[in-house]
């Protein structure tokens, strides 16, 4: 996949706007469920509520999520010798992690669809909190290569 190298810095913005997108969804999401839990059942809150948590994942954190591992394997494509250094083990690890997180918001979208309230407002307000230190400790590594 050399051809790819030349454009490995295009890959890596791509990239890097990709997880920008996506971890301002990530972010966001939650703090719509912490919301939602104390809106009244079938109000108007409500309502806005569940039309912006299915636009957010469906307009953008999908999409984004998508991006994000797209240009990521174009860029281990481009450059396979990532696979060598410990820092990206580490990054790589926290963003399926991360992913897997993403799953558990995006089902737990779909139940708040259909009436229910999974989990507490308590839950919500800390797992919000996952994907703000997953990406501090995401670009750390990226950027410092502590175990190169």
């Amino acid at each position: 996949m050399d051809f790819l190298l030349p454009y490995y810095d295009v890959l890596k913005a791509l990239h890097i706007v990709s997880v920008i997108f996506w971890m301002a969804g990530m972010l966001y999401l939650p703090r719509l469920f912490v919301y939602h839990h104390t809106a009244t059942p079938g109000g108007e809150l409500e309502t806005a509520l569940l039309k912006q948590e299915t636009n957010l994942n469906r307009i953008i954190m999908g999409p984004a999520l998508i991006a994000v591992w797209l240009f990521a394997i174009l860029m281990i494509a481009a450059n396979p010798a990532l696979f060598s250094q410990g820092w990206f083990h580490g990054k790589l690890a926290l963003v399926i992690a991360l992913s897997g997180v993403h799953g558990f918001y995006a089902a737990s979208a779909k139940r708040f669809a259909k009436g229910e309230r999974p989990r507490s407002e308590k839950f919500w307000r800390m797992l919000n909190e996952v994907p703000a230190v997953a990406a501090i400790i995401i670009v750390i590594l990226a950027v410092l290569k502590p175990f190169a």
